[in-house]
């Protein structure tokens, strides 16, 4: 055996930490979008050029949107098929609805 001397650990105390920053607090952030752009897609290529959009009101067919914004009612396929994302048929529409109008093509 030798005679070396032992270390004394013990006035040792242990605890622990972190390096890490406290959390910022976003409790108070509120969130929210808006834009100017016109939210557009579907059909034909019409790209949003000239598109706008429609909310139906009671009594509105295809054809009556159709005849209002083109002057034919006969172009109701054109808004049927822009609004595919919604319509399932063309009878059923109900007010309050927002209609994507394709440009008229001429």
């Amino acid at each position: 055996m030798s005679n070396e001397k032992k270390p004394d650990f013990s006035n040792v105390q242990s605890g622990s930490g972190t390096t890490e920053q406290s959390k910022p607090d976003f409790s108070n952030v509120q969130s929210g979008a808006s834009s100017t752009e016109q939210i557009t897609g579907g059909g034909g290529g019409t790209g949003g050029a000239g598109a706008t959009t429609y909310t139906v009101a009671k009594g509105d067919t295809l054809s009556h949107i159709a005849k209002a914004h083109y002057g034919q009612a006969s172009k109701w396929h054109a808004i049927f098929e822009a609004n595919r994302d919604q319509l399932d048929d063309p009878d059923k529409i109900f007010p309050g609805q927002v209609l994507k109008l394709p440009a008229s093509e001429g």
